[in-house]
């Protein structure tokens, strides 16, 4: 089963202190874009910890797999520079279709 993306909205209001709203202006003029490119980076940011944190103690029950080498990965990983872990411009782009499953996507 496919994760699905939520394409609803919702009206969120949040307090900036104004010198905040002042650079974001200076960058983007669509404020709303701008904070949804933040919170996306910062959402990409703490899994990416949560990960690494998770590497680092694992679960109990998965010690013996953390051994076989999963540490090692984990010691190989980049200093987290705001790089996904995963490179979305390799591999095949596909799409989850609820009418069709798994499908490629136009290039």
């Amino acid at each position: 089963m496919g994760v699905r993306k939520d394409t609803t909205t919702a009206r969120v209001t949040v307090t900036l202190p104004g010198d905040v709203v002042r650079d974001i202006d200076q960058i983007e003029k669509n404020r709303s874009r701008f904070i949804l490119e933040a919170v996306r980076h910062e959402i990409q940011h703490r899994r990416r910890q949560e990960l690494l944190r998770s590497l680092q103690h694992p679960h109990p029950e998965t010690a013996e797999l953390a051994e076989l080498g999963l540490a090692e990965w984990a010691r190989q990983l980049p200093p987290d520079d705001g790089a996904p872990l995963v490179d979305l411009e390799r591999g095949t782009p596909i799409r989850w279709a609820p009418d069709g499953g798994w499908t490629q996507d136009d290039v």
